[in-house]
């Protein structure tokens, strides 16, 4: 049942992703603003799960499979972003590249905490 979960929830997120790459798309940009806009976002949609799992702990179990691991797994996408950082660099475009991989990494992490808090919050009244 499990491995059904995460299938159905990858295919979901993959759609998702696929029809949100297609809307943010910049074809006039080096910068690969789709896959990393979409990675924000999902890492905002970690956080606000996350928040929900410590107030609900019954989401921790086949929901988080749902939708943490698939869902979110197959809409986000770490191998694009390795991809076309790789490409960035065989361009020879070295800070574009620098920019794109440290952007991701840490205004992914506080756009997860942001998700995290900011729902903690809410689902506590606050």
């Amino acid at each position: 049942m499990n491995w059904l979960l995460v299938a159905c929830g990858g295919a979901i997120g993959a759609s998702l992703r696929y029809g949100a790459g297609l809307i943010i798309v910049k074809p006039q940009s080096l910068f690969p603003w789709a896959t990393w806009s979409i990675n924000l976002l999902g890492c905002f949609l970690a956080g606000v799960f996350f928040a929900f799992t410590q107030k609900y702990p019954i989401l921790q179990q086949e929901t988080r499979l749902f939708l943490m691991v698939g869902i979110l797994g197959g809409f986000t996408t770490f191998s694009s972003f390795g991809l076309e950082t790789f490409q960035l660099i065989r361009q020879g475009q070295f800070p574009l590249a620098l920019a794109y991989t440290i952007s991701s990494v840490i205004v992914g992490l506080i756009c997860l905490a942001i998700g995290f808090y900011l729902f903690q919050m809410m689902l506590n009244g606050k």
